[in-house]
């Protein structure tokens, strides 16, 4: 099955991700939601704004995927990422791992989020209480 990969200004649809990658082969799904939060670094965050070289963020989260794919010999993987603002609450990434066995979930999925974090280019703008500034993955 191919990976799923969205990159999109409209609300992450967890069901509808879990739902695409859910196979009748595979035993465990694991889901991760990054869900923007009211505060960072000691400052009361009003919202984000993130902006994304699209182009070379869809190459970049494939090769991620591919990498994860070797690794646990996973087939089954979707990959969301919203960009533009994002209200409190609102989820910013979801990335979900459907494989047989439920430690092969866990782990593709901690690879692919810790790795699209580091390397993919997606910035964030934190708007908060005393001003806005960008900050890295």
């Amino acid at each position: 099955m191919e990976p799923i990969i969205q990159l999109t200004h409209q609300p992450l649809d967890r069901a509808a991700l879990v739902e695409a990658v859910s196979h009748p082969s595979d035993g465990g799904i694991v889901v991760f939601e990054g869900i923007v939060r009211d505060n960072a670094r000691g400052k009361q965050v009003h919202y984000l704004e993130y902006e994304v070289y699209e182009e070379m963020a869809r190459q970049q989260i494939a090769q991620i995927i591919a990498e994860a794919q070797q690794r646990w010999q996973i087939e089954h993987v979707a990959v969301a990422h919203r960009f533009g603002r994002l209200e409190i609450g609102e989820a910013s990434v979801i990335i979900v791992v459907a494989t047989p066995h439920r430690s092969e979930a866990f782990d593709a999925c901690r690879y692919i989020i810790d790795t699209l974090k580091n390397t993919v280019p997606i910035w964030k703008k934190e708007v908060a209480t005393n001003g806005e500034a960008w900050v890295e993955g």
